[in-house]
């Protein structure tokens, strides 16, 4: 949420009513029974985060860093959840939303995007060693959506708002190691278990 302090600015300043609402789902235990009836929600923001993360980091990161190393998987896991997100591209011809050229252009950039996010969140699973930091953060962006940099660059007040990107950026790349500190959750982070995995006689890749 730190590094998405300047959109938050930005939404509380041009869309007040989105972010009220927001605080009140998460407020209000009215609004939750509202929101757990309408399924795009839930696909958006309970489903989805809850099973993809599951699949590209509790099941398929294990299994691929025993083989290729703990790095390398951090990296190649990610391109998995990316390319699982191209089913957009046939939704977009289908329905014809635009033309072929901006259709796989918004889909080369939806890749790249989410696989920049799959690997912040494998990093997470890394360093916590629990699911619920990822899903979290997966359900907080799909609600947040891409930045809009070039709306913030062209606002009335774009220079609070400028400060308040570089500001968020700037808190997440410092409290980013110490937030993630594994004692702080009580668990051995991934990559020690990897090891004494690794270490034992047990073979762990065919």
């Amino acid at each position: 949420m730190i590094l998405f302090l300047g959109p938050l600015m930005q939404l509380s300043m041009d869309c007040p009513c989105d972010l009220t609402d927001g605080l009140k789902v998460v407020l209000a235990p009215r609004s939750w029974a509202r929101c757990l009836t309408d399924m795009r929600w839930l696909r958006n923001q309970v489903i989805a985060p809850l099973t993809e993360e599951l699949v590209f980091r509790a099941c398929m990161l294990p299994m691929l860093a025993p083989c290729t190393g703990l790095g390398p998987a951090v990296f190649t896991c990610p391109l998995f959840f990316g390319v699982a997100h191209f089913h957009h591209i046939i939704e977009q011809l289908r329905f014809r939303q635009s033309s072929v050229g901006s259709i796989f252009l918004s889909a080369a950039f939806q890749f790249s995007y989410t696989a920049v996010f799959g690997a912040y969140t494998a990093f997470l699973f890394i360093r916590t060693g629990h699911l619920i930091g990822p899903v979290l953060c997966h359900s907080f962006c799909n609600y947040m959506g891409f930045p809009a940099v070039c709306a913030a660059l062209e606002h009335p007040q774009r220079r609070p708002l400028l400060a308040g990107y570089a500001l968020g950026v700037g808190l997440f790349l410092l409290l980013l190691q110490p937030l993630t500190d594994p004692k702080l959750y009580g668990s051995l982070p991934l990559c020690v278990l990897l090891q004494r995995a690794g270490n034992s006689e047990i073979p762990l890749c065919a």
